[in-house]
């Protein structure tokens, strides 16, 4: 399948330079997927497997899963999507900090195998209430 992931340069320069300053603050990722037949989503081992890495890999960057669903449908747009997960980090470093994590290497293989589709937004992380 090859690796789909095209880092949009600007926004990763603006995510360093946020980690680096001393206003690097909470962020929440959110990730619109559509996912390879391989994937097997909802209930197939691929698929399974790597929500079980990327839940270790969240939480060895200090972050947390906010919230994980499927996708029904879309009445207004058109974007083809399977999952929306939404991932809590304490900082835009925390953020960055995944590709160095443990289980990193894994995840990014998993994910490279079922993912066929996917958009990051970043938003304010600081107006969720974490429990």
């Amino acid at each position: 399948m090859g690796n789909f992931f095209v880092p949009n340069e600007a926004e990763f320069r603006t995510i360093e330079e946020i980690a680096a300053s001393d206003s690097d603050c909470s962020v929440v990722m959110m990730n619109l997927n559509t996912y390879s037949e391989e994937a097997g989503y909802p209930d197939g081992l691929p698929y399974s497997d790597w929500m079980k890495v990327l839940d270790v890999l969240i939480k060895q960057a200090g972050g947390k899963k906010l919230w994980q669903l499927p996708v029904m449908g879309q009445p207004i747009g058109n974007q083809d999507l399977d999952e929306i997960i939404a991932v809590w980090y304490p900082s835009h470093q925390a953020f960055l900090s995944i590709t160095q994590q443990p289980a990193s290497e894994e995840n990014f293989r998993l994910r490279n195998l079922c993912v066929k589709y996917a958009v990051l937004h970043r938003c304010p992380g600081d107006v969720i209430a974490l429990s």
